[in-house]
């Protein structure tokens, strides 16, 4: 191999110092402007002695020789010899060469910083900010209620981290989530799997970090993967609360030992089943949860309510002019909603209120007066067998089964019906229920009347999994367009709880008028906005779907107030208390189907005149 010369060391030297960018060209063309500049100065001096000298000598030839290298037409009106007059044509053109060359790095350099700015590259200096890791159609639905939350903060900002590209991230919040009010969106492009690029959304400052599932196969791993690289970084300070959801049961405790103390990982598929089957009993149900888990809506707080030390929880029910209370956080950490009326409100207790926000709630002076003659006394209801047609088949169909006949009366019967080999025979044994299975297509209308869906008193439409999420929505929707057109022939005999993927059909949807809605996507989405604002809310919402304690329930309304008379809010909770339920609102029958509510009002007015019809439905927190 040959040795290298000087000049190839020269020229290697050259070849580095120019590859380090735009100062390092700006330095060579100020270089180069110097040596033109003293190079005619100096020839000027020397070969046109007088014209130098009629110019300031070496000095005043120098700031000549400047002039016409940064500016051409400088030489316009020059006078002399011709030696003279050729130095300085020489000292233009040369200076032609070298600020069109500036003038070009100039704007390559700002080219290439602009892209790398426009690629999300450089790290954010935010502090109590949250962060949302990874992307899919969920962080739609999450920095809108964040945007909503934060109306009232004066700033507030969201940062997120993906492995896409910064622009396409920010057009697409743009237009599907509009405006952004007081809340500022950070999007930077890289892999939240990696430590380092992590680091460009600063996690050691944020107030909260959320881990979205992304829409790949094995989702769940990628997600305790991203909880291992945030267990793996090396915290400076204090580290923020840590919110992610996992779609398999399986993988939920991998995934906690994965975040650690610090994170709360929800079990997504869990509380759709739960959703589900609850929602099977008492339509309605879905809707309510949306109402509680949307900011734009009502929501809980945690406060702690000095003048209400001593007194009790039945007492604190009508203590609020403006929120409802609905349970305690004990000074241990210990969440009791519905307490008995009797529990004693603590110094170190935090109440939990049902309110629009929490600037909003507001303690009252006396109590406002019931109205006794307009409170009833409830009606035994036996329980007794039922019928559940169950249409469709996917992975979350055995333990909807399974949770199903925890809570149906024993002598109930469930029949599946699905396009597929009978999947029932490994099932059970269940105490309460009994399975059968009937092949039908269920968006095939000869297949569903053979079915004789007017024997069933409840009807369970499943998303099919065997499709795209559209593809799946759209046979639901036609599922739910035969059984509404063979209900109302019948004469409203069942209810129909349907599964939604895309909340955005929800309101395609609304035209069958099915009597609950589940779409898991979104009420996951609104539990992790809500856990990322306080993580204290997953105890609250771990109760609420925990059938061992205190549920949400939707009951007749003539078992509390008189039909058709007018009472008020405040009456309504003292007749739920008197059963020791608590009322968070009530639901109109005649608006069932109307959004975007859908008939639900949450702590309305206490003193607000209000009449119930019997079909309507009080929203109560209680054991059963």
């Amino acid at each position: 191999m040959a040795r290298a010369t000087r000049r190839d060391r020269v020229r290697y030297w050259f070849d580095m110092t120019m590859s380090k960018g735009t100062p390092a060209l700006i330095g060579w063309l100020a270089l180069a402007s110097a040596a033109l500049v003293l190079v005619v100065a100096t020839a000027a001096v020397l070969i046109a002695p007088r014209d130098s000298g009629a110019h300031g000598d070496w000095p005043g030839m120098v700031w000549r020789s400047l002039l016409r290298t940064l500016d051409p037409g400088t030489m316009g009106g020059d006078t002399g010899t011709g030696p003279f007059l050729a130095l300085m044509l020489v000292s233009t053109i040369g200076g032609i060469f070298i600020v069109s060359s500036l003038i070009g790095v100039l704007t390559t350099g700002l080219e290439a910083k602009i892209g790398e700015l426009r690629k999300g590259r450089s790290r954010i200096v935010e502090h109590d900010h949250t962060v949302l890791l990874g992307w899919s159609e969920q962080v739609f639905t999450v920095v809108a209620e964040l945007v909503e939350a934060n109306q009232s903060q004066r700033r507030s900002c969201v940062a997120i981290l993906a492995d896409r590209d910064k622009v396409e991230m920010e057009d697409a919040l743009r237009a599907r989530v509009g405006e952004f009010g007081r809340t500022r969106i950070v999007c930077r492009t890289g892999n939240p799997l990696k430590v380092v690029d992590l680091e460009l959304v600063s996690p050691g400052t944020a107030r909260s970090i959320m881990v979205l599932s992304p829409e790949v196969p094995d989702a769940d791993t990628h997600v305790i993967k991203v909880l291992l690289s945030l267990g793996a970084r090396a915290w400076e300070s204090r580290r923020p609360h840590v919110v992610a959801a996992v779609h398999d049961s399986a993988n939920l405790p991998a995934a906690r030992l994965a975040g650690g103390t610090a994170a709360r990982v929800i079990d997504a598929d869990d509380i759709a089943i739960r959703l589900i089957v609850q929602s099977h009993r008492q339509s309605g149900l879905s809707q309510v949860c949306t109402d509680l888990l949307d900011f734009a809506g009502h929501e809980f707080y945690m406060r702690r309510e000095p003048a209400l030390t001593g007194t009790t929880f039945g007492a604190a029910l009508s203590a609020y002019d403006l929120g409802v209370p609905a349970g305690l956080r004990r000074g241990d950490g210990t969440v009791l909603l519905n307490p008995p009326t009797g529990t004693v409100i603590d110094a170190d207790d935090e109440v939990i209120v049902l309110a629009e926000d929490d600037l909003l709630i507001r303690l009252g002076g006396a109590p406002p007066p019931v109205r006794e003659e307009r409170i009833t006394t409830a009606t035994p209801r036996p329980s007794v067998p039922g019928r559940t047609l169950l249409l469709g088949w996917n992975h979350r169909a055995p333990k909807i089964i399974d949770l199903l006949d925890d809570f149906v009366a024993a002598g109930s019967e469930l029949i599946v019906a699905a396009p597929r080999e009978d999947p029932t025979g490994e099932l059970g044994p269940f105490a309460n229920l009994k399975v059968g299975f009937a092949r039908a297509e269920p968006t095939d209308r000869p297949s569903l009347e053979a079915l004789d869906v007017g024997s069933y008193q409840h009807v369970v439409v499943l998303s099919d999994a065997g499709f795209d999420r559209e593809h799946a929505d759209a046979r639901t929707l036609v599922t739910l367009l035969h059984l509404r057109d063979m209900e109302d022939a019948l004469g409203d005999p069942f209810s129909i709880v349907s599964e939604i993927n895309d909340d955005a059909n929800r309101e395609v949807a609304q035209v069958t008028k099915a009597d609950d809605f589940v779409v898991s996507d979104k009420l996951i989405s609104l539990m992790l906005t809500q856990l990322s604002e306080n993580r204290h809310l997953y105890d609250v919402f771990a109760d609420l779907l925990d059938p061992a304690g205190s549920e949400i329930y939707l009951k007749p309304a003539a078992d509390y107030l008189a039909p058709c008379g007018i009472a008020d809010f405040a009456t309504l909770i003292e007749s739920a208390r008197r059963r020791g339920e608590v009322a968070l609102g009530y639901r109109l029958h005649a608006r069932f189907h109307e959004p975007p509510g859908y008939g639900v009002v949450l702590n309305p007015d206490k003193t607000a005149p209000l009449t119930l019809a019997a079909e309507d439905r009080v929203i109560v927190l209680a054991e059963n």
